[in-house]
């Protein structure tokens, strides 16, 4: 028992914050230590390259977002559902969960690998990459793209982690990838003078190393997760697939919609030149700094309310909800304040570039509106991913990610003629669209009358399997 303790957590006990910032905590240091290496790519390649180098990796970074989010997507499912059989004590569908995220998730890797090889040209030029850091750009984007497969498998094990309730042990594989990259960003973009290449190659790396740490770890506590590691249980277990795809279609959809419209927004802001493209790829790594805050509470309360469903204890579910809330909005406002009366350092921690600097200061206002939908998103992801409503999901990725961020973004900048601030303000108010759904949903209470259709459908799938048994 003692060793299963190192994994499984009954997450439906104990006090509501308590246990929610325990389980956030490593949550947030994973993301916290993720964002500080990616933004050392950043300083580093600013530092020793300069504004082109810094505006390079911006956009490969965007590139990368755009080849993760399938990994996120069903990541994020695979760990809500993994919550799920927990709560409902199922380990059966448990090990089945881990081989079918597995075989889906390396595989998925292996296919878009093989098709962004082919086809990142493209994308770029989609992307109205500057001639000036096309060839940087190319460089950083080309080494990311090969460590798809490692980006994935660390993807997915955090999830299975995750999922039993465990968040300390992803917390120590990004610890490891974090200090792998950071020496080796100073030591290829430095003295070896490798430039956005080093960087990616450092990231890569870094990524590499902690996936087989974390792989080793499932390996020797194969028993408690209930999957063995034999090549006939790396499969499409049909028990759980359909649930994986139809909560992972709708996430994955979700976190592509608010990809690809980031893209097409930030394919205006290229337009406006180099000294934009650093304004915007900064902004987004201040501002990864609360998403960091954001993504551990929505994480964390996704798996805590699953859970609580599962084990039908439905009353901790709005507690779990208000709890995320404030604790978000405590950071947050933090964060804010410091933009708000220092925004001259914060930016000049990335690039010394006067004209980088000048327009940082017109970004302020609208950081103030990224902030607010940081604070106010997590609590209800949480609420929609946790009670596994595909539905919904779906709704909120149309409209966050299409109908509000496309539409506001051209609305304001070309509509209305407000320039690369209307793409900058449009991109922050579709953020608010989550809130909005969200709160709804959570005041109809239908998220109790979703998880009873649930668990109806469990039931008379257990009754189909134990009829076929007895055919056989």
């Amino acid at each position: 028992m003692a060793r299963e303790q190192k994994i499984i957590r009954d997450l439906t006990v104990g006090s509501v914050p308590k246990t929610l910032l325990q389980f956030a905590l490593p949550l947030f240091m994973s993301g916290l230590l993720q964002m500080v290496y990616n933004m050392v790519d950043m300083i580093v390649v600013g530092k020793f390259v300069g504004t082109e180098g810094l505006s390079a990796v911006a956009i490969g970074g965007e590139l990368l977002q755009l080849i993760t989010f399938v990994a996120m997507g069903f990541s994020n499912a695979g760990q809500i559902l993994i919550s799920r059989f927990v709560g409902e004590d199922r380990k059966d569908k448990v090990g089945q969960m881990v081989g079918t995220l597995f075989t889906l998730l390396l595989g998925l890797a292996l296919v878009i690998m093989v098709t962004f090889l082919f086809t990142y040209r493209g994308i770029l030029h989609w992307l109205n990459t500057p001639a000036d850091i096309w060839e940087y750009t190319r460089q950083y984007s080309i080494v990311c793209v090969y460590g798809t497969v490692f980006i994935y498998g660390y993807n997915l094990v955090s999830a299975i982690l995750r999922g039993m309730g465990d968040s300390r042990h992803p917390f120590l594989f990004i610890a490891i990838a974090s200090v792998i990259n950071i020496i080796l960003d100073i030591l290829f973009v430095g003295p070896l003078r490798m430039g956005p290449i080093g960087a990616a190659l450092a990231t890569v790396i870094g990524q590499a190393v902690s996936f087989l740490f974390a792989l080793r770890l499932l390996y020797r506590n194969r028993e408690q997760i209930h999957f063995d590691f034999k090549l006939k249980n790396f499969r499409l277990h049909k028990q759980v697939t359909g649930r994986l795809i139809s909560l992972g279609v709708p996430m994955v959809i979700q976190s592509a919609a608010v990809t690809f419209s980031m893209l097409f927004v930030n394919s205006y802001v290229n337009t406006y030149g180099t000294v934009a493209v650093a304004v915007t790829g900064v902004a987004r790594k201040l501002e990864g700094m609360i998403g960091v805050v954001s993504q551990a509470i929505s994480s964390a309360g996704g798996a805590m309310v699953s859970q609580a469903l599962g084990a039908r204890k439905t009353e901790r579910v709005p507690k779990i909800v208000y709890t995320a809330l404030w604790v978000v909005a405590i950071p947050a406002s933090v964060f804010a304040l410091i933009t708000a009366i220092k925004p001259e350092w914060l930016f000049g921690l990335f690039s010394s570039d006067p004209a980088v600097l000048a327009m940082a200061i017109t970004y302020v206002p609208v950081a103030m509106v990224q902030y607010l939908g940081a604070t106010l998103r997590p609590a209800n992801f949480a609420l929609i991913n946790g009670s596994g409503n595909s539905r919904l999901n779906l709704a909120v990725a149309l409209l966050d990610g299409i109908v509000a961020r496309i539409g506001l973004a051209l609305l304001l900048g070309i509509t209305l003629g407000w320039g690369i601030l209307g793409f900058w303000y449009g991109n922050a108010f579709a953020g608010l669209v989550p809130f909005l759904i969200g709160g709804l949903y959570l005041i109809s209470g239908r998220w109790k009358t979703f998880r009873r259709k649930d668990d109806r459908n469990d039931d008379m799938d257990e009754v189909d399997d134990g009829n076929s048994g007895e055919q056989e």
